[in-house]
């Protein structure tokens, strides 16, 4: 008896699979079953059309909105950029245009389907290089390109319609795993549905981000039954939200698909004619495609006549695949099921049978997409732990699909310098060394750390070796006071910024005075063409230096809420103004507001531009004249002749003809036929296309020959001058050293 219990405590302690591995027998077989699923076979044919498209857009776009056209004013020498990692800096401006030369190849290849990985990372690592040099120009779909490059890298888009099918019998038709499609989908998915939980903002639903927009003119139909406002806020905003809200799930499913490809289609075609975001929405077209069943080429292009089959795809039966699972069924040879609209196969069998069951092959390329698909869902709430990125709006602009949520205006922004050696003050312009860049940087605290660091260094070269810097920018997100960004007592050379903790010189945004815009529309719809005005709201104890301008003769400020003390510097005299009090300000003088309230203050100033009066007023006469003396008889002689004896000392008489020259220049763009606006178009296109490839031969040959860069450049843009096509400005490469009025 007492064996027969040893043996029977010996048996219960055996240990059990999930001991020995962690999980269970169960769960591992769901893991298998999930692999399974993920590495089903289908059809190559939509995957391979996608591939196409997109590398078709990116053969287009790279010379445009990547800045291959113009690349040699892009990336100069003594210019301050904004890298997202610091060691990341551009190459000499000839070996820009050869990695802009590499990543064109690279696109040209994907759309080929020539040598594709190799084609894959010749477009995706300069794309990402250049993406990531410069934070200013990121927006999100530039970022769900560089997602798109690694998506086509992880999958096998060259299946179908390639020119490696071509050359490698053995990748030929053959079968892609369902994730190929899965990753695409998500992605595409999660672009719509995640810009519309980024629309559940209140800015958003109650329309104060995108204004405007309603008087382009693909809303005209739309301004038969409502308002130009009523079309902001239901169309544009609660339409917007609502379609991005449901975009994926009616692409998703069969039976709501052709109603989303009627309203996403309209959607991105009307963003085509109202925004100029490059291939974007072309791209976001062609997408759509991806939720089709994966043979509709084929069903497509069977129907086309004989003659058009010639260039297109071979009609061979799709090929097995080793990335593949199958099901045993699927590969017996006598009981090989397939679907009526595949031809059979005229390839012998594979001499290795298919995999039936999933590999070590298999489960890494499962892990890997659940990786990327983890990572997607998690980068755009992730502004809790990248605290440092997080400003009066989270992260930098980019990747967290909130687009067109956040309209900034900026209002001003001075850049001040003190020479500590010597205590002189002295002011920088807001794109000094920076080449004229998009001001996006004024809005990111880490773009201000750095542009301040590279001031520094680059002011090195002026003795101004040891200095502080104080920014002071006044901004206004969606329709709100102006007001500070960031604390202008604070030396940026010396503030603390890390990416995971929060910036302390980040002055908070009021948010409690967002109630306040309703009635600051009020105020503006009472005031007339002439009238300027200006909301600002400041924080106790700081205060607002300010110039009039000797044009704005009649200037005034009043209080909204709190209570300000107006000092006027020249004349030395101090005024207090409480709410609903208000004073004008002399022109052409220097004057500081200072908050004395416990409370933020708010206060609008008011600009009523006497010189544009006059201007207007003059112009509209000179108009009348030049009218008369047009297509003149000798009746209106003697009339015209006392109207140029009037304006022939007008200072202003070369401004009126500019504008008039330039009124009828317009006028006889939109009476051109149509046909001649195409021909303009495409050789506006062709030049930026041309210029483009010599750029890239230039510096080709440059670098074999070991030839000056610049001396090319120099004769190009003569040759650009002598042709009749102007260069590009020259960027601002030095520090300007002026006061920021």
């Amino acid at each position: 008896m007492k064996e027969k219990k040893e043996r029977k405590v010996q048996t219960t302690n055996k240990p059990t699979f999930e001991s020995l591995f962690g999980f269970s027998l169960d769960e591992c077989k769901r893991w298998r079953s999930f692999v399974t699923l993920l590495c089903r076979p289908m059809d190559p044919a939509s995957l391979g059309i996608m591939r196409i498209v997109f590398g078709l857009l990116m053969v287009i776009d790279i010379p445009q909105e990547r800045g291959l056209g113009h690349a040699d004013m892009r990336f100069q020498q003594n210019v301050c950029y904004f890298p997202f990692f610091n060691f990341l800096q551009p190459l000499p401006i000839q070996w820009m245009m050869v990695v802009y030369g590499f990543m064109w190849l690279g696109a040209f290849g994907i759309m080929i389907g020539f040598l594709y990985r190799l084609s894959c990372i010749l477009f995706m690592v300069p794309y990402w290089y250049i993406f990531l040099l410069d934070k200013t120009s990121w927006n999100n779909h530039s970022y769900l390109y560089g997602l798109i490059s690694v998506m086509f890298f992880l999958c096998d888009a060259n299946r179908y319609w390639s020119v490696d099918g071509l050359l490698w019998k053995s990748c030929r038709n053959s079968h892609v795993p369902l994730w190929n499609y899965t990753v695409f989908r998500f992605q595409v998915f999660l672009v719509y549905f995640y810009a519309g939980i980024k629309k559940l903002d209140f800015d958003w639903m109650f329309g104060y981000s995108m204004t405007n927009l309603s008087k382009k003119w693909v809303f005209e139909p739309f301004r038969l039954i409502m308002t130009d406002d009523q079309i902001d806020l239901y169309i544009v905003h609660l339409g917007g939200l609502i379609l991005d809200m449901f975009a994926g799930f009616l692409l998703f499913f069969d039976k709501t698909r052709p109603l989303a490809f009627f309203f996403v289609g309209s959607f991105h075609f009307m963003n085509s004619q109202m925004f100029s975001i490059g291939m974007f929405s072309y791209t976001m077209l062609a997408t759509m495609l991806i939720y089709c069943y994966a043979d509709w080429p084929r069903l497509l292009f069977s129907k086309c006549p004989q003659w058009m089959k010639i260039v297109l795809p071979s009609d061979d039966g799709i090929q097995t695949s080793s990335y593949c699972i199958y099901s045993k069924e699927d590969i017996k040879p006598d009981n090989r099921k397939k679907k009526e609209s595949e031809p059979k196969s005229k390839d012998p069998p594979s001499k290795k049978p298919p995999p039936t069951a999933p590999g070590y092959g298999h489960q890494i390329w499962t892990f890997i997409v659940l990786l990327y698909i983890a990572t997607q869902l998690f980068l755009p709430f992730s502004h809790g732990l990248t605290k440092g990125y997080n400003n009066w709006t989270n992260g930098l602009y980019g990747y967290s699909w909130d687009m067109m949520v956040h309209r900034w205006n900026t209002q001003h922004i001075r850049i001040t310098y003190v020479d500590k050696k010597t205590g002189d003050v002295g002011y920088l312009a807001p794109d000094a060394f920076n080449n004229e860049r998009h001001s996006r940087w004024s809005a990111h605290a880490d773009m201000v750390k750095q542009y301040g660091t590279c001031l520094a260094d680059r002011l090195k070269q002026y003795d101004l070796g040891d200095i502080e810097l104080y920014f002071d920018i006044w901004k206004s997100l969606n329709q709100r006071f102006q007001q500070r960004m960031f604390d202008p007592r604070v030396n940026i050379l010396e503030a603390e910024w890390h990416p995971f903790k929060r910036t302390s010189f980040v002055e908070p945004l009021l948010v409690d005075l967002s109630g306040w815009r309703e009635k600051l529309d009020q105020i503006k719809d009472q005031l007339d063409n002439h009238t300027d005005v200006v909301f600002v709201a400041d924080f106790p104890g700081l205060y607002l230096e300010n110039f009039v301008q000797e044009d704005l003769s009649n200037t005034s400020i009043t209080v909204l809420a709190g209570e300000i003390l107006v000092e006027l510097v020249d004349k030395k005299e101090n005024y207090t103004l409480s709410v609903n009090q208000s004073m004008q300000l002399p022109p052409n003088e220097f004057h500081n507001v200072h908050t004395i309230s416990e409370v933020p203050s708010c206060y609008m100033y008011l600009f009523v531009n006497t010189t544009d009066i006059d201007y207007e007023k003059n112009f509209t006469e000179y108009e009348q004249y030049f009218n008369m003396t047009k297509n003149c008889t000798d009746k209106c002689a003697e009339a015209s002749l006392n109207l140029t004896k009037k304006f022939a000392s007008d200072p202003y008489r070369d401004l009126y003809d500019q504008r008039i020259a330039k009124r009828e220049e317009r006028q006889q763009k939109i009476q051109l036929p149509a046909w001649s606006k195409l021909f303009k178009f495409i050789s506006f296109k062709f030049d930026i296309f041309r210029r483009s490839f010599i750029l890239i031969g230039g510096a080709v040959k440059c670098i074999v020959l070991q030839q000056n860069f610049e001396e090319f450049l120099t004769s190009f843009y003569e040759s650009e001058s002598s042709a009749g096509n102007n260069p590009p400005e020259q960027g601002t490469s030095h520090a300007e050293i002026s006061v920021d009025l």
